[in-house]
């Protein structure tokens, strides 16, 4: 398949990957998964060289979509580049709530539902598939609460790769059903997606797939770094002051906290960084236990349970580099109850006419919780994540009955 017209041809600057945990330095252009210490791999760059090669003005210039900033990704022949039509999601201000709540800030959502397969997973799953296409990967797997899934099965079929999908069988019937169709073969495990990571890892020898589990290869890192990339030049390469970030495996605040250092070193942007703050459902909240007892690994959350079912994830393997991005950032993890992500989810649809998904509305809850017990203020300009269309997920059933052949009082309508 060749890539579209859009994307730029331009050099690629990975130099090599690295060990998350020690640095260990590893070659590029290399099947990887975890480094050899069993620690998430980084990608690393030659900012100098992206420096002199990259200006504000260039990327302006190109097509409104996340291969804008190609210098910073990791493909290295533009005919591996798998595309869908991805797109610059919006930022859409909230003004009636932030009126109802008398903050001085904009109160921003960046709604990544937009994005092809409806969710932030398409921006991981591209990246992770276009090296695989590139590595000469045939068959991938993975686990997955739905949108992963959804975005693995679409970008590998159009890459011509195989995939295997393992996901709880209480995931909503829309991701499963969606990541059927778009040819993965699925299987619905009962357990959470920790127990569909341990099938996949356990069968990786024998079944001769890929395991593309969150944070298992190097590249998702990277797609979900074109959000930090992606805010940063939507927002006059300013930074905002918050960042509330749904938060299971992780990739993308460790991403978008990567982004930044990047951005920095090649002069975009200044020292100045968001506090990046980690929600999560209060029924499954390992990242918040660490923080809040100052430890920098997460242990496993038994009976994890949550209506937000993108971040029900007892365990991550990233968990030390998202707690590091918090705490170094000034940041914190936040915990909500499943009734308030509803109530939410309501309140952003009503006042605002945005529909967001419940890891989305997780994170206006938490702003709320937030800014009610003074860990942000009024005049901070925070900025949300939806990560999927909230039409994806089951919605309480709506309207009224009216008999069209009986006595109508329009004035009660």
């Amino acid at each position: 398949m060749s890539a579209p017209a859009a994307i730029p041809d331009t050099p690629t600057f990975v130099t090599h990957l690295e060990c998350g945990m020690t640095g260990e330095r590893l070659p590029a252009d290399t099947l990887q998964n975890l480094s050899p210490k069993g620690w998430p791999i980084l990608v690393r760059y030659d900012l100098a060289g992206v420096k002199a090669a990259l200006t504000k003005e260039l990327i302006a210039g190109r097509a409104p979509n996340w291969w804008r900033y190609r210098e910073l990704l990791p493909v290295r022949r533009t005919e591996n580049v798998v595309s869908l039509g991805e797109v610059m999601t919006p930022l859409i201000p909230l003004p009636r709530l932030a009126r109802r709540l008398g903050v001085t800030a904009e109160v921003i959502v960046k709604d990544e539902g937009r994005l092809p397969t409806g969710s932030f997973k398409a921006r991981g799953l591209a990246l992770a598939v276009c090296m695989a296409k590139e590595l000469g990967v045939e068959k991938m797997a993975m686990p997955t609460n739905g949108n992963a899934g959804a975005a693995l099965a679409a970008y590998a079929s159009r890459a011509g790769i195989e995939t295997v999908v393992f996901c709880p069988d209480d995931t909503p019937a829309v991701n499963m059903n969606e990541i059927a169709l778009q040819g993965a073969r699925l299987y619905k495990v009962n357990g959470l997606i920790n127990d569909c990571g341990k099938l996949v890892g356990e069968g990786k020898a024998t079944a001769g797939w890929f395991d593309t589990s969150t944070l298992k290869e190097p590249y998702r890192i990277e797609g979900k770094k074109t959000m930090g990339l992606e805010l940063a030049e939507q927002l006059g390469w300013e930074m905002p002051d918050a960042i509330f970030y749904p938060t299971g495996g992780g990739t993308g605040l460790i991403g978008m906290w990567k982004a930044f250092a990047e951005l920095e070193a090649i002069g975009f942007i200044g020292s100045k960084r968001p506090k990046m703050i980690a929600v999560q459902a209060s029924g499954c909240a390992p990242i918040v236990r660490a923080f809040e007892a100052g430890e920098r690994h997460a242990k496993l959350w038994e009976n994890a349970h949550t209506v937000a079912a993108g971040i029900r994830v007892p365990a991550a393997i990233g968990d030390f580099l998202i707690l590091d991005a918090v705490r170094e950032s000034g940041g914190f993890a936040i915990a909500v109850e499943d009734a308030a992500i509803e109530q939410a989810l309501k309140d952003v649809a009503t006042e605002e006419g945005l529909l967001l998904c419940p890891e989305g509305a997780a994170t206006y809850a938490a702003y709320k919780q937030a800014l009610g017990d003074g860990r942000v203020k009024k005049g901070d300009r925070v900025v949300l994540f939806n990560c999927a269309t909230g039409l994806k997920y089951p919605m309480a059933d709506g309207g009224k009955p009216l008999d069209r052949h009986g006595s109508i009082d329009y004035s009660k309508l």
